[in-house]
């Protein structure tokens, strides 16, 4: 498990389709030591603070290894930070990661709050209108870190498993669960039965169970 590129990028208007758009999306690589603060990097910034940021999505992590499948897909070259991420990783793929999980990288400590929820600014980054359901399709939709400890990290810092989480829901059963088998209560429970789930991926799940 290890870190391969870091990147951050403050809110710039993006023209698509004859149409502005304020996003923080092209996020660029960075290489000197950077403070990870409870909310974001030093430097980084999002521009819709209702569904990106906050406290349980301070960082979204991607998986190297799913850039040669859409390298293929897409018919184009991309460089790291092509889906929005401030961390590009390898070795800790959807499957592989439980929510809960707990991480340290350099000084900090990171835990995973839920999975990434690609949305439509994923397509006008790429003019791929049908990109965030292609995305959700795969799996390949990475995920959040909240900070849990504050601290410098650089991107040859390794990764650090502190702590598995006794639950054992990985990423991908929660993406299953989100956006495959919708009629499967034990799996909904399941992922809120994780102490760690996200504020808003536990209402979203808790109204499931209600309706």
């Amino acid at each position: 498990m290890h870190l391969v590129s870091i990147q951050v990028a403050k809110p710039q208007t993006l023209v698509s389709q004859q149409k502005e758009i304020i996003t923080a999306f092209h996020k660029l690589p960075i290489q000197s030591p950077i403070f990870l603060s409870s909310y974001n990097l030093s430097g980084d910034e999002q521009a819709d603070l209702v569904h990106h940021g906050g406290l349980d999505k301070a960082i979204c992590v991607y998986c190297q290894e799913h850039y040669a499948y859409w390298e293929q897909e897409l018919a184009r070259p991309l460089t790291f930070g092509a889906f929005g991420e401030n961390f590009t990783i390898a070795g800790m793929l959807e499957s592989q990661v439980y929510l809960g999980n707990v991480y340290q990288i350099g000084d900090a400590l990171v835990q995973v709050s839920q999975p990434r929820q690609p949305c439509y600014k994923l397509a006008k980054r790429h003019n791929i209108d049908d990109l965030p359901l292609l995305v959700q399709q795969t799996g390949y939709t990475g995920y959040y870190f909240r900070v849990l400890k504050e601290g410098w990290i650089d991107v040859k810092h390794p990764i650090k498993l502190m702590e598995i989480h006794p639950l054992r829901v990985s990423v991908s059963f929660a993406n299953h669960m989100m956006y495959g088998d919708k009629k499967d209560m034990d799996g909904v429970r399941a992922i809120l039965a994780v102490n760690a789930l996200s504020d808003s991926w536990r209402e979203t799940l808790s109204k499931r169970l209600s309706d």
